[in-house]
């Protein structure tokens, strides 16, 4: 039986401990509803990226995410061959290839934004709208400061 152990303030909890707990809740929760549209959430991330940056380079979008160049390639090539993404020439870099995300990326992105916006609704519903801003805010603030990590590797798991 899946249990929810309230915070309790008798127990050091580290912010590190929390952050897992709420990712764990989160995460196996929307890779569930992301694998019923064929996404994984890797794959889901990246759409999400390309949708906000249209014609990014592969390195730029490895960079952004903090994905490995490798593990970059392998999530394009399956973006691509689910006709979601493809490479085109870069219109200023004749070496380099430009992602872009297709029409029909564009529709799973939404179903897939739905989708997450729901498990988010779920996993966060004891916060007020304000106080998710600010969750989010503080989260972006954190990232921006923590210390470099190294990319991250589909070895390691989705």
């Amino acid at each position: 039986m899946p249990t929810n152990p309230a915070a309790s303030p008798d127990v050091a909890e580290f912010a590190g401990q929390l952050f897992f707990r709420l990712w764990r809740a989160s995460h196996t929760r929307i890779a569930t509803a992301l694998e019923s549209i064929g996404l994984t959430p890797a794959s889901f991330g990246l759409l999400n990226v390309l949708g906000a940056r249209e014609g990014a380079m592969q390195q730029e979008l490895g960079s952004a995410m903090g994905i490995d160049p490798s593990t970059m390639v392998a999530l394009i090539d399956s973006l691509e061959s689910a006709g979601l993404a493809k490479r085109k020439p870069h219109p200023r870099d004749r070496r380099a290839r430009a992602i872009v995300i297709t029409a029909k990326g564009r529709r799973k992105l939404e179903r897939g934004r739905a989708l997450a916006a729901e498990v988010e609704d779920e996993v966060l519903g004891g916060l007020s709208d304000g106080e998710r801003r600010e969750l989010l805010q503080l989260l972006r603030r954190a990232l921006e400061t923590s210390p470099a990590q190294p990319p991250w590797r589909a070895e390691e798991g989705d």
